[in-house]
């Protein structure tokens, strides 16, 4: 008997058509999902730059207030006691200090910084792999050998390149010395 469910008029949609749906159907999901990642993408890169903007500006408040809180540091220890000529003589000294001892703390750490030693050791195996690789022989077929397993129903224009040497004969030729010199 035939499934009542293949007519026209039935009810029940067809297996093809229950596909073509769930296709569609997957097909518009998946283009859901990536407007609403491209949205989350977007919206967290307008926060990091934001974010980024507010950190710019802190910098720029920061260096701008160095010279001021210098300024400040020699004239309390002007009030101390010490004349100004000193007093500022010392804040010099202070942030001198404090970059040779930023200038140390870095030095170390680049120091201990080594090169990628597993990669090196990787791409130098494969290297050496790809090395020791030959191309693997290719086995040449005449064009002739070709014609005749076909039953000889090429066309005459082949078969005049065979007999010619010129067309399939001599890029055999081409083909096998590109292939000497490769080696």
């Amino acid at each position: 008997m035939s499934d009542p469910g293949n007519y026209v008029g039935s009810a029940d949609p067809s297996i093809g058509q229950l596909v073509a749906s769930a296709t569609a159907e997957m097909s518009a999901l998946v283009h859901d999902e990536i407007a609403l990642a491209k949205a989350e993408v977007r919206q967290d890169v307008r926060r990091g730059a934001i974010g980024s903007i507010a950190f710019i500006a802190a910098g720029v408040f920061a260096l701008f207030s160095i010279p001021v809180l210098s300024f400040a540091a020699a004239y309390g220890i002007h009030n101390l006691g010490l004349g100004l000529a000193w007093s500022f003589l010392i804040v010099g000294v202070a942030f001198i200090a404090l970059g040779g001892l930023l200038a140390f703390l870095g030095i170390r750490k680049f120091k201990k910084v080594k090169p990628p030693e597993k990669s090196i050791a990787s791409a130098k195996q494969t290297a050496a792999v790809l090395q020791n690789a030959k191309p693997h022989p290719r086995a040449s077929v005449e064009a002739a050998a070709i014609i005749e397993r076909s039953g000889g129903s090429g066309s005459s224009l082949a078969k005049k390149g065979v007999e010619s040497g010129s067309g399939v004969g001599s890029g055999k030729d081409k083909a096998s010395a590109v292939a000497r010199s490769s080696t």
